[in-house]
């Protein structure tokens, strides 16, 4: 339902076109580093999945429905950092009708819906570690905007468009810069100016940034 309400909305953004070779080399990239990043990070996973499973009840990855490239829904693979029921428990923190615009945080201080490990995973990203299926079959890119909910999408307006213009990815201007003490609306505005400017050189910058960030332990989580 949200699906064919946004592509009824969305229009093909218009802006320069990406180099071949810049496009290919991308590509690349992302599946060479999709499958590092599985086969390198496979004992942290398995290690974070039987802490996640030993702290709460439940499965421990979580799914969810994303919009990719021109808002085509895809799901996210991430380790659950919530408790399963937190929805039914706190119904208000997913509720973004009320909204007027972006102008709030995305992430809750001390949220109640995050578990002991979770709290660990998320401050450190390695929920995330499992977006790098995501890169490998192809709906998101190591480097892009972070992938939106539906549910929050329609408060982009005009932006919606250019956000959903290239395909998403693990990191971006905002992630690489401490997206969780941003607005969402400063988060926007950040991610939109990288895919003004996208070309090589930003990506392995962003990558870089973003490493450097995980490993001295900063909050980069999304």
């Amino acid at each position: 339902m949200i699906f064919h309400r946004v592509m009824k909305n969305f229009k093909i953004y218009e802006r320069k076109k990406l180099g071949l070779f810049y496009s290919v080399f991308k590509r690349v990239i992302d599946i060479i580093g999709g499958l590092f990043g599985l086969i390198f990070f496979a004992p942290i996973i398995a290690f974070a999945i039987i802490k996640i499973k030993n702290d709460s009840p439940g499965p421990a990855i979580f799914k969810q429905q994303r919009l990719g490239l021109g808002g085509k829904p895809f799901i996210i693979f991430k380790l659950r950092g919530m408790y399963i029921d937190a929805k039914e428990k706190f119904p208000h923190l997913y509720n973004y009708t009320g909204k007027k615009d972006l102008d709030f945080y995305f992430h809750v201080e001390n949220d109640p819906r995050v578990t002991k490990v979770g709290k660990f995973i998320r401050k450190t990203s390695i929920d995330e570690l499992p977006n790098f299926f995501n890169v490998l079959i192809g709906n998101m890119s190591l480097v892009g905007p972070r992938p939106e909910i539906p549910e929050v999408i329609d408060l982009y307006g005009e932006d919606m468009n250019k956000y959903l213009s290239v395909k998403p990815g693990i990191t971006c201007n905002s992630k690489a810069s401490l997206r969780d003490n941003l607005t969402k609306e400063k988060t926007l505005k950040m991610d939109l100016d990288y895919i003004d400017n996208m070309c090589l050189s930003k990506d392995i910058q962003l990558l870089y940034k973003t490493a450097k960030s995980i490993f001295l332990s900063n909050n980069v989580n999304t």
